[in-house]
């Protein structure tokens, strides 16, 4: 589904990322985990052609992300709150949202309805413009409206930050949901080492732009994380 080839992006002569080949099959829930300055950013932001990469490419169901807007029909995705329009209410952005993916206000009305116990009684019906709810709230609006018109990949760059317990354990249902019953592709990157293993089939481990591990989550994943990250030897 999503094909990474000779990927690297330098600024300044500096390269902050160096990928030589990943392969993301339809279907997979993938986490990317990493210190701060790991390349995770960079390299969503490149998925989402915010960025232009300094060689290689990224192909998101045989679509040259650089090249071409025709992936963006499929994919959606959620960094941050520059993905909000603040002076909407989180109603008027959902539906502004599901207009550009082809959806209609009783098709919007049918999702949202699903995500009450995630909203928690903050968000709908409110009043409030976006940019004047809180950092945890913002981050729902924006991943539920991710969601907004079927897409077949979904990116989500650190989902469980500024979330309570209760929002943070529906959350990885959805995520699981998404992957697991419906074959979205779910692209994850989080410094919650125990929440991703929670969730994703795949984890890569970015350490200064590069690729040092690619397991396959089992049971023993957060153990060996957990060692990568402190330096100590797994016992």
């Amino acid at each position: 589904m999503i094909i990474t080839s000779n990927l690297s992006k330098a600024y300044n002569g500096v390269q902050v990322l160096n990928i030589e080949s990943l392969d993301i099959p339809k279907g997979q829930s993938f986490g990317l985990v990493g210190n701060n300055g790991a390349g995770k950013t960079t390299y969503f932001s490149l998925l989402l052609d915010l960025i232009q990469p300094t060689t290689g490419y990224i192909k998101n169901n045989d679509i040259l992300v650089h090249e071409s807007e025709d992936w963006k029909p499929f994919t959606s995705a959620f960094i941050d709150e520059s993905f909000l329009i603040g002076y909407l209410t989180a109603e008027e952005y959902f539906y502004f949202i599901g207009e550009l993916r082809g959806q209609n206000k009783s098709d919007v009305d049918s999702l949202i309805s699903q995500f009450e116990d995630f909203f928690h009684g903050e968000i709908l019906n409110q009043k409030k413009y976006l940019r004047d709810l809180s950092k945890g709230n913002q981050k729902k609006a924006g991943i539920v409206a991710a969601l907004i018109g079927n897409p077949e990949v979904i990116i989500l760059d650190e989902p469980f930050a500024n979330l309570d317990p209760t929002t943070q354990i529906r959350l990885k249902g959805i995520i699981k949901d998404l992957a697991e019953t419906k074959g979205v592709t779910v692209l994850i990157s989080s410094h919650d080492l125990l929440h991703v293993t929670d969730v994703c089939e795949r984890i890569v481990v970015l350490e200064k732009g590069e690729v040092v591990k690619d397991l396959k989550t089992s049971t023993a994943t957060l153990k060996e994380l957990e060692a990568h990250f402190t330096g100590t030897p797994i016992v």
